[in-house]
Formats: structure tokens, C-alpha cells, sequence
């Protein structure tokens, strides 16, 4: 047999080293919050979301946490969702969107 020479690629081209992420939360952030609303804006250089809960029969939504992002971080949010959906619904079968109307005060988002 032939000795194959080693190839080395472009720096471009070579493979990125996986890194070890090490996430930190405060003990307050870790508690988290429930949410059941989303108001979601955008402008050409970002997103905007707002995490809140509404209640029943109430008009006044208490916001419990802004996140503002480029379009592409908001568009790798959205694949992340979806994958991980998409693990969730294997694992435990298909969250189903039940059609249902909103009360007229009742937000639609």
C-alpha cells in the first residue's frame, strides 16, 4: 500500500471544534415564568418578543420578559422550535392546535 498524504484544507474549510457551552442562571431567572402570550414585532434589523400571561376574561397582559434579536438568530429560534417540537411529538405524540374563537376582548396572538 501506498502512504496517502495528509490533506489539509483551507482554514475556511476545516471543521469547527465543538465547544462546551457552560450556562449560568441566576436563581430568580431559574424559577421561570408561565406564559401563554407572545406579541412579536420586527423592524428590518430585528426582532422583538414579548413573553407575557393573560388571564381569562382579563384585557390587561402582565409582560414578564422582553427579547430582542437580529433575523437571523430569530430564524434559528424558530428552527430550534421546530426541531425540538418535533422531538417532543415523537416522544409523546402530536400537539394538536384545537380551532377555537377568541372573545372579542380576547387577544388573538
Amino acid at each position: 500500500m501506498k502512504p496517502r498524504a495528509a490533506r489539509v484544507l483551507p482554514p475556511a474549510m476545516e471543521q469547527p471544534q465543538q465547544q462546551t457551552l457552560r450556562i449560568s442562571i441566576d436563581e430568580q431567572t431559574a424559577q421561570g415564568h408561565y406564559i401563554n402570550f407572545a406579541h412579536i414585532i420586527h423592524s428590518p434589523s430585528e426582532f422583538v418578543i414579548d413573553l407575557g400571561r393573560i388571564m381569562p376574561g382579563q384585557t390587561d397582559v402582565k409582560v414578564y420578559s422582553r427579547v430582542v434579536m437580529t433575523p437571523l438568530h430569530a430564524k434559528q429560534l424558530l428552527e430550534a422550535l421546530a426541531q425540538n417540537v418535533s422531538i417532543f411529538e415523537q416522544k409523546f405524540g402530536e400537539i394538536r392546535l384545537e380551532p377555537h374563537s377568541f372573545e372579542q376582548n380576547e387577544p388573538s396572538n
